[in-house]
């Protein structure tokens, strides 16, 4: 996505995941943060301000694109938008991905949770990728 603010990086998580409860990391920010009363919360917490600025820009590209083709706009043109939000929405996912595999999977392995943790990234790699997941869950 061009004209980002900040360096892309690289991150996905999957919503309502099995190990999300589980999975979080337990960040002190100091007294006055709900960080501070104990409660977790997820790895990618830390980059929610950016993660929230990237998807406002997506919803604008959303529109915009529904507007090119309200206006019946060249074809190509559309296409191109398109292939912009897909590469804006990779990052998000990326960012995600890489927040999760530093906290929360650091964190599994740490409480030996680990392989569990490393087959749940790895499945929804597989899914992000198209490819069939090697061990469905019941």
């Amino acid at each position: 996505m061009a004209g980002l603010d900040e360096p892309t990086k690289t991150g996905i998580d999957e919503p309502g995941g099995a190990l999300a409860g589980a999975l979080a990391i337990a960040l002190d920010d100091g007294p006055g943060t709900p960080e501070s009363d104990g409660t977790f919360r997820h790895s990618y917490s830390r980059d929610q301000p950016t993660l929230i600025r990237r998807l406002k820009r997506i919803e604008g590209q959303v529109r915009g694109i529904e507007r090119m083709i309200e206006r019946r706009e060249y074809c190509i043109d559309i296409l191109q938008q398109t292939a912009a939000l897909r590469a804006a929405v990779d990052s998000v996912a990326l960012l995600v991905l890489e927040d999760h595999v530093q906290g929360c999977v650091r964190t599994a392995a740490a409480q030996g949770d680990a392989d569990r943790c490393i087959e749940e990234v790895l499945d929804v790699v597989r899914r992000t990728l198209g490819k069939p997941v090697r061990n469905p869950r019941p």
